[in-house]
């Protein structure tokens, strides 16, 4: 696997960098973990174990795997942090390699910041701080539990 220093992604898995509330789930390819910064408690992101900047880059074994682990999240967070919406979003910003963010909203979030789809995100990334580590934590431990029973 490559590995690129400054890529929050890879620093996040080599260790360089902390992962809130650690790995929840591993497949072939793939990696579900929290997301950092201020989309909230419960948003995971799914990424790619190797360092991939393009989704046309993607191997085969990572293509196949990638449709059901985006299902299989979007269901976990469903029934840990009810929720209207369970958005994925597709971030790519080289150098740091592709990630999916799956973020659950509620109505309620989106009343209070005045926006919803990438307005929201926007909006959460100006005005949001960042989830409390233990709330990010417990989720965690509570989305690995899902994934073993899944």
């Amino acid at each position: 696997m490559e590995d690129v220093a400054g890529c929050i992604a890879c620093d996040l898995t080599s260790g360089r960098a902390q992962l809130p509330g650690g790995l929840i789930h591993r497949t072939t390819h793939w990696r579900v973990e929290h997301c950092v910064g201020p989309l909230g408690v419960g948003t995971l992101v799914v990424k790619p174990s190797r360092h991939v900047v393009h989704v046309a880059a993607l191997t085969d074994g990572e293509a196949d795997e990638l449709g059901p682990l985006l299902r299989r999240t979007s269901s976990v967070i469903t029934r840990l942090a009810p929720s209207s919406q369970v958005y994925v979003c597709l971030w790519s910003h080289g150098p740091v390699h592709i990630h999916f963010v799956l973020q659950p909203v509620s109505e309620d979030l989106m009343s209070r910041l005045g926006a919803h789809g990438p307005a929201l995100q926007v909006a959460m990334f100006s005005s949001e701080p960042g989830p409390d580590p233990v709330a990010v934590a417990h989720f965690a431990d509570a989305a690995r539990l899902e994934f073993v029973d899944a």
